[in-house]
């Protein structure tokens, strides 16, 4: 295990005070080198950590809108960090996968403006609630606090499962192969217009015009290169977080939102190989409900918290 990523970097070269680059793409399970928004942790204590990240300030999916780095930057540097601690840190093995229970952010607006240089963040992570079975990690919550340049960016609390290659064959049976998973998937359902949910291109809306019971189909594109950067045999839970944003600003429309607060769960896997579906409402609380359902059975629910995306 590896306690402190820029301890193991090169020696510094005259005239630089730290060198930067991202952790290992097999850590955060991504295939994609660019695709990698983490670099740096270090262990500094048990049971906490410090984990760094770059937020670029141009990208195909996860790019600035009206001024704001788009709020989901922030969880799928979360959704990034969870591999990252399991196997860098807590040992897990390299083929173990995780899989997220639940998700709780809370942004700072103001923190979240972009600027002329990409954006450093710093992620100070309590780890609690550790399962280990046989000295192996099973699952665990991270409790975090975020900050950008020393400002407050936000908060977070997550939980998640880690299952070995063959308790997840076994929980998964038939749908564990992801290539003959995805060639089984749906059709692809036309797109809502990119505008009414917050996109600039139809390839990016994960949503369907509306059917009779003003429900969306999710669009589940598996050739999508960020969604999908590698074969998965279930929707991943970064789509079902982007399918709440949509569905929420398509309910709020037509002036655009952030979406600084998400409070999600995971039911249970959402299928490539049957229709999903999505439908939102305001809560008494005054946030949007997202919940996605298939074969009539709860899959994921989310309560979206916005603010006007107004610079």
């Amino acid at each position: 295990m590896i306690t402190d990523f820029q301890a193991a970097l090169p020696t510094t070269p005259v005239g630089l005070t730290t060198l930067t680059t991202t952790v290992p793409k097999e850590y955060v399970h991504r295939s994609v080198v660019t695709e990698v928004f983490l670099t740096g942790w270090r262990q500094t204590d048990a049971d906490t950590c410090t984990v760094t990240a770059q937020w670029p300030r141009a990208h195909t999916f996860y790019g600035p809108a009206a001024g704001f780095h788009d709020p989901l930057l922030f969880s799928e540097t979360l959704r990034q960090t969870v591999p990252l601690l399991s196997h860098a840190v807590f040992g897990a093995p390299m083929d173990h996968k995780q899989i997220w229970r639940d998700l709780h952010v809370a942004l700072d607006p103001a923190a979240l403006r972009a600027g002329l240089t990409p954006a450093d963040v710093e992620l100070s992570i309590r780890c609690e609630d550790v399962e280990r079975r046989a000295g192996v990690l099973r699952g665990m919550r991270m409790e975090v606090t975020a900050t950008r340049e020393g400002q407050h960016l936000g908060t977070a609390s997550t939980a998640f499962s880690s299952h070995s290659r063959a308790l997840y064959r076994r929980l998964r049976g038939a749908y564990a192969d992801a290539e003959r998973a995805m060639a089984a998937a749906v059709e692809l359902p036309a797109s809502l217009q990119p505008g009414l949910v917050g996109r600039d291109r139809p390839h990016d809306v994960v949503l369907s015009p509306r059917a009779a019971d003003g429900r969306w189909q999710l669009r589940v594109n598996t050739l999508h290169p960020i969604i999908f950067d590698h074969p998965n045999d279930h929707a991943p839970g970064m789509l079902l977080l982007e399918a709440a944003r949509q569905a929420a600003q398509h309910h709020l429309g037509p002036e655009p939102v952030l979406a600084t607060g998400l409070d999600a769960a995971f039911h249970r896997y959402a299928e490539l190989d049957a229709p999903a579906w999505v439908a939102a409402e305001t809560a008494a609380d005054g946030r949007v409900r997202v919940t996605v359902e298939q074969h009539d059975a709860l899959v994921f629910e989310c309560a979206v918290t916005t603010h006007p995306a107004t610079a």
